[in-house]
């Protein structure tokens, strides 16, 4: 294990080490290198992790001792998230089993449906421990099947091929079906968005469930319907928008298992053009739901993005009647929940609208925020009654 040198840290205990910190010569080290980190000046120890001298994160911490990262390492990180998401949460069978840095495994992200296990891999430090994860995963859970799903934009970046493919288990296997509350979920790892489905607005989803009775109501960005589902639950009748043919399908599949599928409609449209054709037609709805995709993925594109919340849900409102709710949503890392909130205050103004914010939502408590480190805090979601 090589030893590398910093110059005195900005942020204590934060598992990011960039470029102009290090005080060592980053070509002496290879990429994906595991190294113990320590602070020149005073030489005491960081910690322990793995370097990427080309990325601008150049190392990524794995500990804060100096610890060996093996086999042994992964089974009790594995493990110790294991624990935290059956004896705390009381998450039994579908959660997010390790969140990348939030559990002291930066570039790693393991989702559980049930048997099914799915991996993404973010970082080439992360790559070259693939099998050994793959064995952990076995070992511990003994699952039917294993995807892996390293179709993120990001590896590329990091000099990693962009692939999916199933490492156990059989394609004919698919979709899975998967429960959420009392709702049943078919999804499909291997092709849907992320890892399938989005578990980090589980805890939102289940509130707006309970606050939201025989209304008529938009769900923007629909997806496999998971919002639309629990809310057709209620009694609630819905129309679901999406610009992906396979996610309509499934998410009127996901209608008829649920009983559903005389509340629910879905609709196939690009969601911009849906919205203005409903302004048009002079449409109102009792409650929207807008669950878009991040709409800035780097700094560079932070104003672009901004501009486009605010426009999304400055049309949005023009479709709530009076006394109407709206549950609003950001998945941008690089938007804060103060921000958001600006944005979607500035969006009140235009439209001469008053709001009451009823909840502040993150994301789903398997999807953990580490004090020290605010980059893993993404999700908002806000849900407000509208009033003139």
């Amino acid at each position: 294990m090589e030893k590398i040198f910093i110059k005195p840290l900005k942020r204590p205990y934060s598992l990011w080490i960039y470029r102009n910190e290090i005080d060592s010569p980053l070509e002496n080290f290879n990429s994906g290198s595991i190294v113990t980190v320590y602070e020149r000046k005073t030489n005491r120890l960081i910690g322990t992790g793995y370097i990427n001298p080309k990325s601008v994160i150049s190392i990524r911490l794995l500990s804060f001792k100096d610890e060996k990262i093996d086999e042994k390492f992964f089974k009790n990180s594995i493990l110790k998230s294991l624990k935290y998401r059956e004896e705390f949460l009381k998450f039994k069978d579908t959660y997010r089993l390790v969140f990348s840095e939030s559990d002291f495994l930066p570039g790693l992200i393991i989702d559980r449906y049930e048997k099914c296990f799915v991996i993404q891999i973010l970082t080439s430090g992360m790559e070259q421990f693939r099998d050994l994860i793959i064995k952990t995963l076995e070992e511990i859970f003994k699952p039917e099947m294993i995807i892996l799903k390293n179709d993120t934009p990001s590896r590329l970046k990091e000099g990693l091929p962009i692939e999916k493919k199933i490492i156990k288990g059989e394609e004919k296997s698919l979709p899975l079906l998967i429960k959420e509350a009392d709702a049943k979920f078919m999804i499909n790892p291997l092709q849907g968005q992320k890892t399938g489905f989005f578990l980090d607005q589980r805890e939102n989803r289940l509130f707006l469930k309970e606050l939201i009775t025989n209304g008529f109501g938009l769900d923007l960005f629909s997806y496999v319907g998971s919002w639309s589902i629990h809310l057709a639950k209620k009694g609630n009748k819905l129309i679901g928008v999406d610009n992906s043919d396979r996610a309509i399908e499934i998410a009127m599949e996901n209608a008829r298992i649920n009983n559903v599928s005389e509340n629910c409609k879905f609709i196939k449209a690009d969601v911009f053009d849906f919205i203005k054709w409903e302004i048009k037609k002079g449409r109102k709805y009792d409650f929207i739901i807008v669950d878009p995709p991040a709409f800035v993925k780097s700094r560079t594109e932070k104003n672009d993005g901004i501009k486009g919340y605010f426009t999304l849900n400055s049309l949005v409102l023009k479709l709530l009647k009076k006394g109407g709710i709206l549950a609003t949503s950001s998945c941008s890392q690089h938007i804060s929940q103060e921000e958001f909130q600006d944005i979607i205050n500035e969006a009140f103004i235009k439209n001469r609208k008053k709001g009451i914010l009823i909840h502040k939502g993150t994301q789903s408590k398997d999807h953990p925020i580490l004090l020290h480190m605010p980059e893993t805090a993404y999700l908002k979601c806000f849900v407000l009654r509208v009033f003139d």
